[in-house]
């Protein structure tokens, strides 16, 4: 068994994003907004800054209390809309119970919604998607730039996607189509969902339940992009039990230091997206 080693992919694609931006006539501004102190999430929020800063993109800091209300945080965010060079903005979830997650989401401006979880940003990749010029879903980008960095051609694999949620399962599964490929979705209510899985020579899996995979459920040489997340023991854990596929698997992404540190390199190089359309 290989691992596919997401730092370095993800420092692959931070060098390229960097180099482009300094090819721009402007910085672009990219801002997290964090409501309340919730340690995880501030820490997240620290580390994107951090990212962002280190390849030449300005990081907004809008930190606001717990206490805000919908209406007050919509102002604040519509106020961000209209920072000159603002080329992406994200909010740190999950929020306080009280406030509108979907209004809240909706109210970021589509084109600088380089979370693309906002009903207009998600309606634009599901109708049409150029992966040239527009946003797509940051960890769906992930799993699929993790599989391009082994080079396969993927025309005759048979490839599985487990779980169809909205950060993982449902945006790859598109990306497929967009490439005129056509996985099979596994969901929970699957009839024979093993066999479908044993079959598979990819598997990319964002279900959330930890090492559910083993080496028992896969054939020889799989490739598995692994990205579920769920606590365990005090950690973070995959849907792929590392330790029963080694000796099956051909390729996998490990839980943690895969899918994640490429995620916010792709959803950098998702604000560069925007900062080239401003330009």
């Amino acid at each position: 068994m290989q691992i596919i080693d997401g730092r370095k992919l993800s420092g692959e694609i931070l060098d390229k994003v960097k180099a482009e931006i300094k090819l721009l006539s402007f910085q672009p501004i990219f801002c997290d907004v964090l409501v309340g102190n919730d340690p995880s999430s501030a820490q997240y929020v620290r580390m994107k800054a951090k990212k962002a800063e280190s390849i030449g993109i300005k990081f907004h800091n809008a930190n606001f209390p717990e206490s805000i209300t919908t209406d007050e945080l919509i102002k604040e965010i519509n106020a961000l809309n209209n920072i000159k060079n603002m080329c992406g903005i994200i909010v740190q979830l999950p929020l306080p119970a009280h406030l509108d997650r979907e209004a809240i989401l909706n109210s970021i401006n589509p084109h600088l919604d380089v979370d693309c979880l906002g009903v207009k940003a998600s309606e634009n990749f599901y109708s049409h998607y150029d992966s040239k010029k527009d946003l797509a879903y940051p960890t769906a980008l992930a799993c699929m730039a993790l599989l391009d960095s082994l080079n396969l051609d993927l025309k005759d694999k048979k490839i599985i996607v487990l779980g169809q949620g909205i950060l993982v399962g449902k945006p790859v599964t598109a990306l497929f189509h967009y490439r005129n490929l056509s996985p099979v979705v596994i969901r929970s209510k699957t009839e024979n969902k093993e066999a479908f899985i044993k079959e598979a020579d990819i598997i990319i899996s964002g279900m959330g339940k930890g090492k559910y995979i083993n080496g028992n459920m896969i054939k020889r040489g799989v490739v598995l992009v692994d990205a579920g997340t769920s606590e365990s023991d005090g950690g973070i854990v995959g849907d792929v039990d590392l330790e029963s596929v080694k000796d099956v698997a051909g390729y996998v992404s490990p839980v943690p230091g895969g899918v994640g540190p490429v995620t916010v390199s792709v959803l950098l190089s998702n604000v560069l997206k925007v900062a080239k359309n401003l330009k």
